[in-house]
């Protein structure tokens, strides 16, 4: 049986078989329990297990009473306020209704994908107190921006957490707006006390989010804690706002002698989990990261280890979509790149034994992950499960024809990003004249990247 914990005042099964939910798996039970109250600490290892369980493409239907509610979605996007909207969500247990969930734009660069389909946030508890969708109180629903094969976010994450690595769960769906197909989107789990419960067993340190207005570069600004909050932002206990464990944290990286650092990190941070995600963004060139971008990752402090954990987000311009500064082919980036005001990195590769635990962790993804052989399988599974939704698609930023050829070879479309780009003295310095970066203004293949990439790293690191 699969339990469901739902807020809904209607909620209506249907059998998994249901064409509006397509899935890998053939047989799902479509039983389904309601419960008003919050889950146990019992249940928190199910919460999502039916929207994120399995490979599936649910079915999103949003039913929005404002005339104008798209506008009101678009003035509403700078102060993250949120609209209601009722919602019906067909995933492999059923069908079921919502009233009143909060809906909202979301997201930054992807905010400004030419077309009307925006980033997505889905709120079951904004205005209902309680409601839920599988244990579920958020959804994120990220557009596929600058990616024709809308599968670089959901491989990402899948071989990250795969690795065991800290990453949000990711599905697919097809979203309408008032019966009308709005496009097909990735669903992205929330970062929140529900993700810390179920995947670190403690919820009650602090959450940090790198921001998006200055590189959360973890360089040490003093002790003011005003200094640090344009480039990140805390995330829960917002009513204590003590920063001060964060800051001690980042001192640490900056002020510790080498010494120290080599041989005390390992009591700041669980070292050898970030070592592999890390590694993860390098080997799959993720720049828009810490390692370049300064962006895009949480950092919780867990009470129950003391240490910090690193906490991944917004993987859709993995594959090397996200090149601005780098002048050289991105297959052959160095396993061990990092921008100069990486403080974090550049000093674990400033330290030899650092830096050979770290190749440890690449070699041992290259190994078991990162290959032609588990990526192309992979690549092909997901590829034809999303077939026909991108087909469908009728605000895609990319046409089915590209989605096609992106899977196997490079992509000869514009960046519709590149033009409302303006590149800062931090990460823009070594942008090409075209203004494209070393893609030339092409969009890299998934097959033909990984075989790229894994060429270029086995010969250069030498795996045992």
């Amino acid at each position: 049986m699969v339990l469901i914990s739902c807020g809904s005042s209607t909620t209506s099964q249907v059998p998994a078989s249901n064409p509006s939910a397509t899935t890998l798996t053939e047989e799902v039970s479509s039983t389904t329990t309601l419960e008003l109250e919050q889950p146990t600490p019992e249940e928190q290892t199910n919460i999502g297990a039916t929207v994120f369980g399995q490979n599936q493409i649910l079915t999103v239907e949003l039913e929005f009473s404002q005339n104008n509610f798209f506008e009101d979605l678009l003035k509403n996007h700078e102060f993250e306020e949120y609209i209601t909207a009722d919602l019906t969500i067909t995933d492999a247990s059923g069908v079921h209704v919502y009233e009143n969930v909060g809906v909202r734009l979301k997201g930054n660069s992807s905010m400004d994908h030419p077309g009307e389909k925006k980033p997505l946030k889905i709120d079951f508890n904004r205005f209902i107190s309680g409601q839920n969708h599988d244990g579920l109180q958020k959804l994120n629903f990220s557009n596929a921006f600058k990616d024709p094969s809308f599968l670089r976010e959901k491989i990402f994450f899948d071989i990250s957490r795969a690795a065991e690595v800290h990453a949000p769960r990711t599905n697919f769906a097809n979203v309408y707006f008032n019966g009308e197909l709005w496009g097909f989107y990735t669903v992205v789990e929330q970062i929140d006390d529900q993700f810390l419960d179920h995947n670190i067993s403690d919820d009650t340190g602090n959450l940090f989010k790198a921001g998006s207005e200055g590189a959360a570069d973890l360089q040490y600004w003093g002790t003011d804690q005003k200094d640090y909050e344009r480039s990140y932002e805390i995330k829960n206990n917002e009513d204590a706002n003590d920063w001060s464990d964060l800051i001690t944290f980042i001192d640490f990286i900056n002020n510790s002698s080498s010494e120290e650092f080599e041989n005390d990190l390992d009591q700041y941070l669980a070292t050898q989990d970030f070592l592999r995600s890390a590694a993860l963004d390098n080997i799959f060139v993720n720049l828009d990261s810490y390692t370049l971008s300064g962006r895009n990752y949480y950092l919780y402090h867990n009470m129950e280890t003391g240490l910090w954990e690193w906490i991944k987000w917004d993987g859709n311009e993995a594959f090397g979509v996200f090149a601005y500064g780098i002048n050289q082919p991105l297959s052959e980036l160095p396993a061990t790149f990092a921008d100069s005001r990486k403080v974090l990195l550049q000093r674990i590769f400033e330290s030899e034994a650092l830096t050979n635990r770290y190749l440890e962790e690449t070699c041992f993804l290259i190994e078991n992950f990162f290959n032609p052989t588990y990526m192309n399988e992979k690549i092909d599974v997901l590829s034809e499960l999303i077939d026909n939704s991108v087909l469908e698609d009728p605000n895609k930023m990319y046409t089915y024809e590209e989605f096609i050829t992106s899977l196997e070879n490079d992509v000869a479309a514009e960046d519709p990003f590149i033009e409302n780009y303006e590149p800062s003295g931090e990460i823009g310095s070594g942008l090409r004249p075209n203004g494209r970066g070393p893609n030339g203004g092409f969009t890299l293949g998934l097959k033909s990247f990984v075989e790229e990439r894994h060429t270029y790293l086995t010969s250069a690191l030498k795996c045992e």
